[in-house]
Parts: C-alpha cells; structure tokens; sequence
C-alpha cells in the first residue's frame, strides 16, 4: 500500500465508511508552532524558547529532565530557568520533550485499558531517536513521531467507539488473530487506520501517515512498492519495540519472532548489534 493509497482509503473511510464517528482532538496551536520553528534549515530559536515558556508544566518538565541524574553530571549545578533546561538538553531533545508534552495533553487517557500508555509512547519514542540516531540518514525527528504516534489510534478509538474498551481486553486475550483483526470483527477499522487519520488530519506528513497506517502489516518489509522511508520506520518500530520488553522484562513476542529477519535484513544489521544496543539504550529509557 503505497502513500497515496492509504491517503484514499482514509478518505473513503472518512467520507462513508467507519471512520465517519471517530472524533479526531485538534491539533495544538503550540505543536504546530513547535513544527513551523523546528522545520526550517536553520531553526528559529527565539520561537522555541517562546514556546517552550508559554506553558508552565511544559516548562517544568523541561526542568526536570534537565535535572535529572542523566544529565546533571558532576559539577553541574541546577537549572533554575527554562533557557537554562534548553541549553544543557540541546535543542533537539527539548524540541522532542515539548513535542511529547504537547502531544500528550491533547489526548489525555484516562482509562484502566491504557495504564502507562504515554509512558510507553514516550519510551518508544526514546528507542526510536537512539535507533535512527544510529542508522546512517534515518531523520530523528520521524522517528520519535512514529515511536510516539504508533498507537495513538488506541485512545482515540477509546474515546469515539462504544464498546472498545471491551475489545482491548479480548483482542489482547486471543491468540488464534491477530490484535487488528479482532478491532476490525468488531468496529470494521482497527487503531493503525485511526492512528494515521490522526496523522492526516494534524499534516505531520504522509512518511508518518503511512508507515504508522502499515505498522502492523509486515508484509511491507518485503514490498518493494512501498516506500524505502515507511519501511525502514517500520523495521526500526519493531526493533525499538523489541528492545523496549528487553528492558521491561517481558517474553520475545510474536510479531519479534516472525518478522525479526526481514527487518534486520532491511536495516542491514545483526542480532550482536542489537544486543549492543540494548546496553546502550538501557540508561534512556531508566530516564524515560
């Protein structure tokens, strides 16, 4: 399913189909501001920080991390002000913290079906920009959006769909389907469909739109119709998902097992890389 493929599915869906009820959450005006000050070649700093100020837990939460043991090192003292917290974070980890905040916020969850689901996300996003951070032409900023986005069908569903909490529980239980194919019995759409209508309707991008529309569909890892950008987001995805239950204490899953050798293939990288990895990325997400 190439781009403009899934932007008509979407469309059909949206105009006819299942996707009519779902109520997609505006996206913030300071996340678009966030994009328009990250996008040029030379970022608008002075916006930033603007951005960064104008809201007071997002301002704190740049604080903390900048205070954090991670990256208050021996000899260093607190940061007492958000250029401060900016200036030992870097502009692009500040960017990805406010732009986490931000997504967050506007998609509060509220529900025993999702516990720790942003903490998840943000962790995912974590695993991605240390991944694409070492994939030679791999865009950070993707990366984190797709770790944070992947599942953000899930909450959106949650909250426009009667019955969907329900579904999690099943869909998590059976293990004769997979986890879509229970959503699509059930509400004829599935969270990878709502979260890249998410996508579409904020314009964060079609590379993102598809490859979160198509991360469960690993068949694209070995379709050459699909774009070189979507299927590497989508090898790494499974990676950074691999490596988040290492560092969790969970099982292999299935998706790992089946699909573990066609993504590293992609990707060009082997098992005692990934392994390296893990030790490195460990810190991060403790942080995370």
């Amino acid at each position: 399913m190439k781009t403009e493929a899934v932007h008509q599915e979407l469309d059909r869906a949206r105009a006819n189909g299942p996707l009519r009820q779902i109520q997609i959450p505006p996206c913030p005006e300071l996340l678009q501001r966030l994009r328009a000050a990250m996008s040029g070649a030379q970022p608008d700093l002075n916006e930033v920080a603007r951005i960064a100020a104008a809201d007071v837990a997002m301002s704190a939460t740049l604080l903390r991390v900048a205070n954090s043991p991670l990256h208050l090192v021996a000899g260093n003292v607190p940061c007492t002000t958000v250029g401060q917290a900016m200036y030992r974070l870097g502009l692009d980890e500040s960017a990805a913290l406010m732009h986490a905040f931000l997504v967050r916020h506007a998609m509060p969850v509220n529900s025993p079906h999702l516990l720790r689901f942003w903490q998840r996300s943000t962790k995912r996003a974590v695993a991605m920009g240390f991944i694409a951070g070492q994939l030679p032409g791999m865009r950070v900023d993707l990366a984190q959006s797709y770790g944070l986005f992947c599942h953000v069908g899930m909450p959106v569903l949650l909250q426009s769909v009667r019955g969907y909490g329900a579904t999690m529980v099943e869909a998590a239980a059976r293990i004769d389907r997979p986890y879509i194919k229970t959503e699509n019995v059930n509400h004829r759409t599935d969270h990878a469909v709502v979260g890249a209508l998410v996508v579409k309707v904020w314009h964060l991008g079609s590379e993102l739109m598809t490859a979160i529309r198509l991360h469960h569909d690993f068949d694209a890892l070995r379709d050459e119709s699909v774009e070189p950008e979507v299927r590497t987001l989508i090898a790494a995805g499974l990676v950074a998902e691999h490596l988040m239950r290492q560092h969790e204490g969970l099982d292999e899953d299935a998706d790992w097992a089946s699909n573990r050798e066609a993504a590293l293939a992609w990707l060009h990288l082997s098992m005692d890389e990934i392994e390296h990895w893990d030790e490195a990325l460990r810190p991060l997400l403790d942080e995370a």
